[in-house]
């Protein structure tokens, strides 16, 4: 770490914290009487309620007393990849939404020597998040980050008034760079109802209203019913069972679509998976043509439909990929997956689901899907139209990933500078860190050590 300013100290967090100690595994039930803490309920700005899990009964008289969460601790997510090394600080109101953690989480309790807004912030800040990994430790998938590690790591200590004026000063600061966060976040759900909205006009005529006007077409003239089945050469899923199992999958050779590669109008190339040339000569009939419609058999949150390019290789399709292979004299490939993507299939796709865990259609509901569809003159004039539209949206969508993350970066930025001592004015008058922990060591030696003791408590 770089010189530190006049007052401070390098130390670690065992020495400005009275009480690290990771949560009990415990036994969890439906009865939601005993709320414990959970990685996914851990957000940097709280305790998210609905994410919390429940314990038995019997379990809450085993818990001693330091067990329960307080306001002021830190709670530290301290395994799982994508959630290890997230925090959030306790205030009186995120206190009582719980009592106690589970063995994922990490209690960090602050002794006097140190504001708990100072540290949470310095576990928030670039050194510590992007160190993270080094952090923890484990042999297998599961990263951990262990109480010993925690206990060792670098804090640098500014003088406690010090402290607290840095605290203050992040506080205000980064309330402002997250009131700018929230009013971002709600940008990519106005980019989704937007363009649905672009999609629910195209299949309904409204899109294409004023172009029927100039060209003296009418919408009951020119606007079939017709279903996928009358509109498609070949409809056809994937090779099932044992004609491939993964131990068929190679290092190379011939590509296979799967469920990963269909994204909301668009194919994810990059994402590969292979089968040998001898194994493509077997299934050969499920190979894919240029303008195919790949259309995702698990429907949960949005449908997952997109064309394939011939640009990306020779391809077969598994069989929760379903491919429709258009007619293209009755209607085009741009404008059927266009449809596939609206808000329309997508709730008559929710009616016919099934499966809990993974919800999915069948290629039978697939093709009996019916859709109005108009003249391929006026096709051409709607995918025009949706992809001009598109492309406005597209322009906005960037511009919100950049600013997002040049959001991100501000916060890391002020994060570094508080913790160079270049946030706040010195005071030459503050107890110096040094000091100060050595005062607090001194009256901790010569306290009298209390016996642990089991704490019964009452239903939440």
């Amino acid at each position: 770490m770089s010189e530190l300013p006049k007052g401070w100290i390098e130390t670690k967090i065992s020495d400005v914290t009275e009480y690290v100690q990771r949560g009990k595994g415990p036994k969890y039930t439906d009865v939601k009487s005993f709320p414990v803490v959970n990685q996914k309920a851990i957000r940097w700005f709280g305790i998210q309620e609905e994410h919390l899990k429940y314990v038995r009964e019997e379990m809450w008289d085993k818990y001693t007393e330091e067990r329960f969460i307080r306001s002021g601790d830190i709670l530290w997510n301290s395994t799982g990849t994508g959630t290890i090394g997230r925090a959030c600080l306790l205030d009186d109101k995120e206190a009582v939404k719980a009592k106690v953690v589970d063995s994922h989480v990490t209690i960090v309790r602050s002794n006097k020597s140190i504001d708990p807004r100072y540290l949470f912030n310095w576990i928030k800040s670039p050194k510590i998040q992007f160190d993270i990994e080094s952090l923890s430790t484990g042999t297998t998938n599961q990263v951990e980050l262990s109480k010993a590690k925690v206990l060792d790591t670098i804090i640098p200590l500014a003088p406690l008034n010090e402290q607290i004026r840095i605290a203050d000063k992040l506080d205000s600061i980064l309330a402002k760079v997250d009131a700018a966060q929230a009013r971002l976040d709600k940008i990519p759900n106005m980019l989704k109802r937007f363009r649905q909205s672009v999609l629910a006009a195209a299949t309904s005529g409204e899109l294409t209203k004023e172009w029927r006007d100039n060209n003296g077409t009418c919408f009951q003239d020119d606007w079939s019913e017709r279903s996928i089945k009358d509109i498609t050469l070949k409809s056809f899923d994937g090779p099932f069972g044992s004609k491939l199992k993964t131990a068929d999958y190679t290092l190379s050779g011939v590509k296979v679509a799967r469920l990963e590669n269909i994204g909301q109008l668009n194919f994810i190339s990059h994402k590969e998976t292979f089968v040998s040339e001898e194994k493509f000569t077997e299934l050969k009939k499920h190979k894919l043509e240029h303008n195919d419609v790949l259309f995702s058999s698990f429907v949960d949150e949005d449908i997952r439909v997109c064309l394939f390019d011939i640009k990306y290789g020779t391809y077969i399709n598994k069989a929760d990929c379903f491919c429709l292979r258009p007619d293209k004299k009755e209607v085009l490939p741009a404008f059927l997956s266009y449809f596939l993507a609206s808000r329309k299939t997508y709730e008559e796709a929710r009616k016919q689901v099934h499966g809990a865990t993974r919800p999915r259609i069948n290629l039978t509901f697939l093709k009996s899907l019916t859709l109005y569809i108009p003249s391929l003159l006026e096709q051409r004039e709607a995918v025009r139209k949706i992809e001009t539209l598109f492309s406005m949206a597209d322009v906005v969508e960037r511009q919100y990933t950049e600013t997002k993350a040049r959001t991100n970066r501000l916060t890391q930025s002020i994060l570094a500078k508080a913790f160079r001592g270049e946030l706040v004015p010195q005071d030459k008058n503050d107890e110096p860190a040094c000091e100060l922990l050595a005062r607090i060591k001194t009256n901790s030696d010569s306290a009298i050590i209390k016996p642990k003791v089991k704490r019964k408590t009452k239903k939440s």
